[in-house]
């Protein structure tokens, strides 16, 4: 069983206001899941869920793939835009932190099964709460689907004056 990658990352918040504002992010990736996911978890609680592939042609060109787009914003940045029937979430990563995150994914991934060779798997959003975890399909995006698990945002507001880097997997 190979063990699931975490990195604790800064992204910064883009708002239609005059300020953005530094965010902290998980980045994971579980290289058992056949479907060679990434996984963003936001502060809110939000969990959302791509294929790598998506995440890795980003640093390159803009792609679209249903409610998720990525493109690169000059040559340190990259802009994730998320679409959900809360609105839009834009958030701008430095390209280097997910190089490395993509890195780490590789080294963890079977030769056997490239992601080339399969179909690309729509985006997913996920929300966490305290209290239960159900999943309950989202009407007007066919594509995406909602999920709730346990908060974990009073510890990513603890770790908020922590530096990234790479932090071990939870459960």
């Amino acid at each position: 069983m190979s063990p699931v990658i975490e990195e604790h990352a800064r992204a910064r918040l883009i708002t239609d206001g005059p300020l953005t504002r530094p965010v902290p992010v998980d980045l994971r990736y579980d290289p058992a899941d056949e479907r060679r996911t990434v996984h963003i978890g936001l502060p809110d609680g939000t969990d959302w869920a791509f294929g790598r592939d998506l995440l890795e042609r980003g640093l390159r060109t803009p792609i679209e793939r249903g409610a998720v787009r990525i493109w690169p914003c000059g040559r340190t940045q990259l802009i994730v835009e998320l679409h959900s029937t809360d609105g839009v979430e834009v958030f701008q990563f430095e390209i280097r932190t997910l190089i490395r995150f993509l890195s780490r994914t590789r080294t963890q991934t079977p030769a056997a099964t490239p992601d080339a060779g399969r179909t690309p798997q729509p985006p997913s959003r996920t929300t966490r709460t305290e209290t239960s975890r159900t999943t309950r399909t989202d009407t007007s995006r066919p594509d995406t689907s909602r999920t709730t698990r346990p908060d974990k945002s009073a510890q990513q507001e603890e770790g908020a004056t922590q530096e990234t880097g790479a932090q071990p997997a939870h459960g």
